[in-house]
This record gives structure tokens, C-alpha cells and sequence, in this order.
């Protein structure tokens, strides 16, 4: 007897369609944090004098860090945690679990700093289907953009999530 297959066509219909825009909003409490948690002890993270005088506006999000997706109760995200991407709804998934596969961002030369304001706009890029050791399981790639107030494409972040 065949399984059926975890990929619908209705889901593959959903491949490079995009969600609605979020709002991200980079602040310097938030980069500061983000900063000092993963270990970076270059002062442009910190001290905005010093991230000035080497020609920046303000202090500098670090790697793999980009700001806050805004939610207020009357516009609210869906978003889990503090992510700032939302891709579009798979529609029929029925697997529950999700193990992160791995998160690479790709940037385009341009700072991005505290008070800075971005739109992030996600896709779901990929979907696969592999039989590992927990049996079934989709693998799911996001792509999102984040465009800085004058729309210039500054940042992507493309994910893998692992669902079983």
C-alpha cells in the first residue's frame, strides 16, 4: 500500500506566493540585547557615539538580527514570539512538529540601524518531502525580503523548517 503524499497541489499552489507586509521596527534596546546574547563585543552594537564616529547613523543591527515585527491588538500580526516574517498559511498541513533546519541571511550593503523602520514580505520558497529516522516529513523553505523606508532591498533571510 502507497502513503499518500504530505504535498497537496493545493499546498504546491502556495510556493512564491507572498504574504501581507509586516512592519518591523529596529530599536536599540532590541539590538543591544540581541548583541550582547550572542556573544559581540564590537562597540557599533552599543554605543551610538562610537557607531557615529565610524560613519554609521546610529548603532548597527547585528548579524542575523532584524528588528520587531509592530503588533497592537487592533492590527494583530499571527506571528509567534518576535519573528519578523509571516509566510502565507499552508493550507491542508496536518503535520504538527517543527524543528528549525537553519536560518542564512544574505545582506546588500546597506546599514541598518537603530530607528530604522522596515517592511519584511515572505514567501514560502520551497516544500519537499523526505522519510527520515521519525518517519514523513515536509521541508519547508521561506524566503523573506526587508525593504528600508526608501524601498531599497537591504536584507533577505531564507529558512528551513523541518515538520513531522
Amino acid at each position: 500500500m502507497t502513503e499518500e503524499a504530505i504535498i497537496t497541489d493545493e499546498m504546491r499552489a502556495v510556493i512564491g506566493k507572498e504574504a501581507e507586509p509586516l512592519t518591523v521596527e529596529v530599536d536599540k534596546t532590541a539590538i543591544r540585547w540581541f548583541a550582547r546574547a550572542v556573544g559581540h563585543t564590537d562597540l557599533v552594537y552599543y554605543d551610538e557615539a562610537y557607531a557615529k564616529g565610524k560613519g554609521h547613523r546610529s548603532i548597527i543591527c547585528p548579524p542575523g538580527f532584524l528588528g520587531h515585527a509592530i503588533h497592537t491588538p487592533d492590527k494583530p500580526t499571527n506571528i509567534v514570539g518576535n519573528s519578523v516574517k509571516r509566510p502565507p498559511a499552508i493550507p491542508g498541513l496536518k503535520l504538527m512538529r517543527l524543528l528549525n533546519g537553519g536560518t542564512e541571511f544574505e545582506y546588500y550593503g546597506e546599514d541598518i540601524c537603530a530607528g530604522d523602520t522596515l517592511k519584511s514580505v515572505s514567501k514560502i520558497a520551497d516544500l519537499r518531502e523526505r522519510t527520515g529516522g521519525l518517519g514523513r516529513m515536509l521541508i519547508l523553505t521561506t524566503e523573506s525580503n526587508f525593504f528600508n523606508a526608501e524601498g531599497k532591498l537591504v536584507a533577505t533571510e531564507r529558512g528551513t523548517g523541518i515538520m513531522y
